[in-house]
C-alpha cells in the first residue's frame, strides 16, 4: 500500500500525525506530508510524494484518512498480478 497527501486540500489540523507519526509529518508551513524512512516526501503532485506503508502502519494510515477533515489523504493499493490477469477460458 502507498499513500500520498494533496497539500492543496490539507487543513493543517495534524490529525494524521496523531494517528500515524511514522508515516505523516507536519512541516514548518503547517501542512502535512507523507514520510518514508523518516524523510518527508515533498514533491506535490509528483510520484515522489508516494510513500510505501509498512504493514504495521496500514490500519493507522486508513484511520488517518478516514479522520482527515480535508479529505486530502489518498491511499493506493497494489493488487497482486494474479488478481489483475483474467483467468484463461477453457476451449469449447
Amino acid at each position: 500500500m502507498r499513500v500520498w497527501i494533496d497539500q492543496d486540500l490539507c487543513t493543517g489540523d495534524g490529525l494524521c500525525v496523531d494517528h500515524c507519526p511514522d508515516v505523516f509529518v507536519q512541516l514548518e508551513d503547517g501542512i502535512a506530508y507523507v514520510a518514508e524512512g523518516g524523510v518527508a516526501l515533498n514533491d506535490p503532485g509528483g510520484s515522489g510524494s508516494l510513500a510505501w506503508v509498512a504493514g504495521r502502519n496500514v490500519d493507522d494510515v486508513i484511520h488517518a484518512a478516514e479522520a482527515c477533515p480535508g479529505e486530502c489523504i489518498f491511499i493506493e493499493v497494489e493488487r497482486p498480478v494474479a488478481e489483475v490477469v483474467e483467468p484463461a477460458t477453457a476451449a469449447a
